[in-house]
């Protein structure tokens, strides 16, 4: 199971699309997870076309329209993920998220809000943070994940383009 790990478009506020090196990612996946900050239905809708199957939540500068929640889990292959945007943080950005996950019961938390990627474990959970699918400020390239799944175990890469 390959898995597209993005977040933080911010389509078209900060940015005009996601790269195309991107997208093709994206298409190629089984399962793309989007950790909120879409920034406009259009952007949520490009993304939905894009993917097999799409597991999203809702970020700080995503309209009220979305049809998507503030927080989601899903299950791969033995692997349970949350998904968050990880805004609203009053502390520790990386505990907030793992936080999250332990109260939904995850092994593997995905969340955004920062704009800067995050591969960690904290106190026993893995936290994922793709950064910008389009490089949006504060980022200063754009990133993204994929993630093999498969008995159990999760393999991360992390993909840059720069400018």
């Amino acid at each position: 199971m390959e898995l597209a790990v993005v977040s933080d478009s911010h389509i078209p506020g900060r940015a005009k699309a996601i790269p195309a090196p991107f997208v093709d990612r994206i298409r190629a996946a089984d399962h793309v997870v989007h950790a909120g900050d879409f920034n406009s239905l259009a952007a949520f809708e490009t993304t939905w076309e894009l993917s097999a199957g799409l597991t999203a939540v809702s970020g700080n500068v995503d309209p009220a329209a979305l049809p998507i929640p503030p927080v989601a889990t899903f299950e791969r292959d033995g692997v349970a993920f949350v998904v968050t945007h990880g805004d609203g943080s009053d502390g520790d950005y990386e505990t907030h998220v793992a936080g999250v996950a332990r109260e939904a019961a995850c092994d593997v938390a995905v969340a955004g809000h920062t704009h800067a990627v995050l591969d960690a474990t904290v106190d026993g959970v893995r936290v994922l943070n793709p950064g910008s699918v389009t490089g949006a400020a504060p980022a200063r390239r754009a990133t993204m994940m994929t993630a093999t799944v498969a008995d159990g175990a999760i393999d991360v890469t992390v993909h840059e383009l720069d400018g």
